[in-house]
């Protein structure tokens, strides 16, 4: 008699912290695989507290608090399948990441994870413990061996797995997204099926957490690394899996294999989504932000209507006597190409009162950068005076090119609790616009069509905190910066890397300088969605003092 397994997967979203609710979640999926003849459901890595936890983790009450809630969760998932969830374990001694198999009203079995990584935007050797390689689990008739996520990255779990006479592999993981990284997730467990000669699940978690979006696109594979299944990306699904043990062992039966995004229209869903999970998750139903007229406001207007409906989306225009009528004119288009609420109010009035209060410390010195910058802390002053009052979320509109070398005026544009675009640099703002206005989704929740005018994609970028000043007066054309920064910050290479590739040694040498000198402001930056391995945030951890300089280039001279 043939033998059979039947396995749901369960890509869900979960809220940090929010442990009875994601308890909850577990359930519902439990029941749904209950109802579908399911000898197992499994949800990803980290599922019951959510991901990342942080220092959060080593809150002995927290911690307490997760096993009661997983206990609970045993009990109540006494009479069916087995369930198997990504959480936290204190033995006594040591913090562990763990996946607890629930079963008759049981904790059956506990993986711990092995490999801890510390790279990019972790740091889990600062909260957990290394565990052993444990071994395989049986239910039913198939013994699982479960390789938690960075287990999986490298060869010796997997492979001691097998060993061990796991006969699948079951990979829970609370991996986030960053721009091409699918492929990177496939060639790697592909690599373990080839090794191991196991069927493997690639088990994701979807949802954002602060500047981290889990992006899903849960995938199954056979033996030979053949696609058997494929989940979508960045939205919560759940599948049922058939396995079958046939003269060559246990094997998947085809499943959908969904369509995944293009690398613009990911980073694009990336940033709505995020926006999206960091309200929802924040307890904020409405937004606000300074709509200038310029490329960067609109697109974050555009972001932040797709993310929660145009009718929860305040622009507010902040004219002064440097405001062109084309801008005027731009952000009224934007508003009303996305059906936005827009509100003006000048700042010509609060302008005056504070130059004449500064008049006697600025008397007999020539108008510069401080006049300037008042002019954007006072946009801030009267945007965040609105969210206080109606409590709407200020978000800010800084482009990574922007942030990057400090062209941002700290407590003024800077201001606000959110900032979808902060790891987009500019270059990258001007194409995503063309895509948005060339494409709508069904997750998008603002309209379909040319929804950011021609005139504000092509126009020159300009603060238009002076008369005609225009970006290009204190920064290199943005094609040329970005590929600067690029190079310094996204692949860390040297001045004199960048000058042999033809960039002018000057212009290479003060770009770097702008990075290292605006790493206070970066410090006190709102977040922002992560499209990247270099975002600024816990990817790149610099030091605000800093007089280190590179010299390669002259040193090569």
């Amino acid at each position: 008699m043939t033998q059979t397994f039947r396995l749901t997967l369960a890509q869900l979203n979960p809220t940090l912290g929010a442990l009875r609710e994601n308890a909850e979640k577990a359930r519902k999926a439990w029941a749904e695989g209950k109802a579908e003849g399911a000898d197992l459901v499994a949800l990803p890595e980290m599922f019951l507290t959510g991901y990342q936890t942080q220092d959060l983790v080593m809150k002995p009450a927290f911690a307490a608090d997760a096993e009661r809630v997983l206990d609970q969760l045993a009990i109540d998932c006494a009479d069916g399948p087995a369930l198997a969830i990504g959480c936290p374990h204190w033995d006594g001694s040591a913090l562990y990441n763990t996946y607890a198999i629930l079963f008759k009203g049981e904790i059956v079995a506990r993986p711990y994870k092995h490999h801890l990584p510390n790279t990019e935007v972790f740091d889990e050797k600062r909260v957990f413990a290394s565990g052993p390689v444990s071994g395989p689990y049986r239910i039913g008739p198939l013994r699982i061996g479960s390789p938690i996520c960075e287990d999986a990255w490298l060869e010796d779990v997997a492979e001691t797995l097998a060993e061990s006479a796991a006969e699948i592999l079951l990979v829970p993981n609370g991996s986030p997204y960053h721009r091409n990284k699918h492929e990177t997730r496939i060639n790697l467990m592909v690599s373990r099926v080839i090794e191991t000669d196991l069927p493997l699940i690639y088990l994701n978690m979807v949802g954002g957490q602060d500047d981290q979006i889990f992006d899903g696109a849960s995938f199954a594979l056979n033996r030979h690394g053949k696609l058997a299944m494929q989940m979508p990306a960045m939205e919560e699904a759940i599948s049922h899996l058939t396995l079958t043990n046939g003269p060559e062992g246990w094997e998947f039966a085809e499943g959908d294999k969904a369509l995944l995004p293009d690398m613009w229209e990911a980073d694009y869903r990336v940033m709505v989504h995020s926006l999206r999970d960091y309200l929802g998750k924040s307890g904020f139903g409405k937004v606000l932000l300074g709509l200038s007229g310029g490329i960067d406001s609109a697109l974050v207007a555009a972001i932040a209507a797709d993310a929660i409906g145009p009718e929860n989306v305040r622009c507010v225009m902040l004219p002064s006597e440097f405001t062109s009528a084309h801008s005027l004119e731009d952000a009224e288009a934007v508003a009303g190409n996305l059906g936005c609420h827009l509100d003006t109010l000048p700042i010509s009035g609060p302008r005056a009162a504070v130059t004449e209060a500064l008049a006697p410390f600025f008397n007999g010195t020539d108008p510069g950068i401080a006049e300037e910058n008042v002019q954007s802390r006072l946009r801030g002053l009267l945007l965040m005076a609105l969210s206080n009052k109606f409590g709407e979320m200020l978000l800010t509109t800084g482009n990574k090119s922007e942030v990057a070398v400090g062209y941002a005026t700290i407590y003024g544009d800077m201001s606000g609790g959110y900032n979808p675009i902060k790891d987009l640099y500019k270059t990258r703002v001007f194409e995503t616009c063309r895509w948005r206005n060339a494409n709508h989704r069904s997750w998008m929740m603002g309209p379909a069509g040319e929804v950011i005018p021609s005139r504000v994609i092509e126009k020159p970028p300009s603060a238009e905190l002076r008369a005609d000043q225009k970006d290009e007066d204190s920064l290199p054309p943005y094609d040329m910066l970005d590929a600067i920064l690029e190079g310094l910050i996204d692949e860390e290479k040297s001045v004199a890397d960048l000058v042999a590739a033809g960039f002018d040694l000057d212009t290479v040498k003060r770009v770097e300088n702008l990075i290292y000198i605006s790493e206070y402001k970066r410090y006190q930056s709102a977040p922002g969605a992560r499209l990247t391995k270099r975002a600024f945030w816990l990817d790149r951890r610099y030091p605000i003092v800093n007089r280190w300089r590179d010299g390669s280039a002259s040193l090569n001279h």
